[in-house]
């Protein structure tokens, strides 16, 4: 295939060598997301997109695009593209597996001890110069939860909840888990969801944003959760009911979360969940190391390198679409 490709992002220029070699690649000019609203003019023509997870790929674009061959999204999760009308058309769409599971399952468990020990009212209490000589000590002075011993529950065992199972497994932390499809892993505990969440000191949430998903800990489940729990998302926004678990924080049903990820993105400044003293919040940074970036931008372009150059990608999210070709070399 000789073929132009569209950039959303600028990308290490060392990285795009061997792709820049067997095709012309058309660098976004701009810094806003590609989306079928914001559809440049060199885009109209290219067989392929190389993009991020913030750009929305929905089935208008794709109807755009009539030459389009295939998409490579520089992340795992795919939430963000209609993979259904890209499968409709025969539009291969790669992502980037295996690459970010300790840097998400780190950044998991950090969220988990900085919202049990109260890391970030901490800072915030310091930095304001609330810190001073009549209120240095007390017995209850910024008195948090313990981590060691506690139950954790993961919801979702996939390889990154299986990660948090080991840091946790550091800790002395009993460990159960629900997923969807049932899956056993030494020193995890698997019960029904319910369960889970009744029995959990901490619950941490490693699924797929799916239709089967969106909305998984509603306000139902969330009020199950053992009372003074505490939440962690690193998965994706709108699995969990934002607006029920501000609910149940502004109650003490829950203690504290930790959050990576959010409903829309960037959090919106009317969040409640912004004026709680024992939410932690991050900017969804679950993969922001700078090795683990670099080898999700090289598996994204050694996706793209694969179809540009006629062969199948190496990590494809609907393989369907190579159904009765050979098997990648």
């Amino acid at each position: 295939m000789s073929a132009t490709v569209y950039v959303t992002r600028p990308l290490p220029q060392e990285l795009l060598t061997a792709l820049a070699a067997v095709c012309e690649l058309r660098l976004a000019s701009g810094e806003a997301p590609l989306s079928s609203r914001n559809l440049p003019a060199e885009v109209r023509d290219c067989a392929g997109i190389i993009c991020l997870l913030t750009d929305q790929i929905d089935a208008d674009l794709v109807a755009a695009l009539p030459q389009l061959k295939f998409v490579s999204s520089i992340s795992v999760g795919v939430d963000h593209i209609d993979v259904d009308a890209l499968t409709a058309r025969s539009i291969a769409l790669g992502h980037t597996p295996g690459v970010l599971v300790d840097a998400t399952a780190d950044l998991a468990f950090a969220l988990l001890l900085a919202a049990a020990r109260r890391l970030g009212e901490a800072d915030r209490f310091v930095r304001a110069g609330q810190w001073r000589a009549d209120n240095a000590w007390s017995p209850d002075f910024f008195l948090g939860k313990d981590v060691s011993g506690a139950t954790l529950g993961l919801i979702g065992m996939g390889a990154i909840g299986q990660a948090v199972a080991r840091r946790a497994a550091g800790f002395g932390m009993r460990v159960l888990s629900w997923n969807r499809t049932p899956r056993a892993v030494a020193g995890v505990v698997a019960v029904p969801l319910e369960e889970l969440l009744a029995n959990s000191d901490f619950v941490s949430v490693h699924v797929a944003r799916t239709q089967q998903t969106l909305g998984l800990l509603d306000a139902a489940r969330i009020a199950q959760m053992k009372k003074g729990a505490v939440l962690i998302n690193t998965a994706r926004g709108g699995i969990v009911d934002e607006q029920a678990l501000a609910r149940a924080l502004d109650s003490g049903d829950l203690y504290a979360a930790g959050l990576d990820v959010y409903d829309s993105e960037p959090l919106s400044p009317g969040s409640p969940l912004l004026t709680h003293p024992r939410v932690v919040l991050a900017p969804h940074i679950g993969s922001a190391t700078a090795a683990t970036r670099r080898a999700m931008v090289t598996r994204a372009l050694d996706n793209a390198l694969a179809a540009v150059t006629s062969r199948q990608m190496p990590y494809c999210a609907n393989p369907q679409v190579y159904e009765g070709a050979p098997p990648p070399a």
